[in-house]
């Protein structure tokens, strides 16, 4: 078994490619035109982390609700500080601002993507 790509749908794609484009820095790596949607990949440079943004193109009219299932879509990054300068640089911020989970973990920022779907930023500390 291998598992191959989470999904989520979004109501403006070209928010949405930009958002995961240009500040997460994934890739589009494929794109899939259906009869009632149109599916877009985006991937890290590994692309082992798959999402499919699903753009409907009937969308109903109150909008989509994430329901109380899903948390949060998490990546890692080398430098939270610089990631934080790259955030600002989009004009966006963080839903809650970096902290170090514990003493000498990880530290952990959230965001929203345009849909609002939480984003936790990662960055590990190095074990030397």
């Amino acid at each position: 078994m291998k598992f191959t790509h989470t999904m989520i749908r979004v109501s403006d794609i070209e928010k949405s490619l930009k958002f995961y484009t240009e500040v997460m820095g994934l890739k589009k790596v494929k794109e899939m035109e259906l009869k009632t949607a149109t599916l877009y990949f985006v991937a890290d440079e590994r692309e082992c982390c798959t999402i499919e943004l699903t753009h409907n193109h009937e969308q109903p009219e109150e909008g989509y609700s994430h329901g109380s299932y899903f948390g949060h879509l998490a990546f890692e990054t080398d430098n939270i500080n610089a990631f934080t300068q790259k955030l600002k640089s989009s004009g966006l911020e963080y839903t809650r601002p970096p902290f170090e989970v514990k003493e000498g973990g990880p530290t952990i920022a959230f965001l929203e993507d345009p849909d609002g779907y939480q984003i936790e930023i990662i960055e590990k500390k190095i074990n030397l």
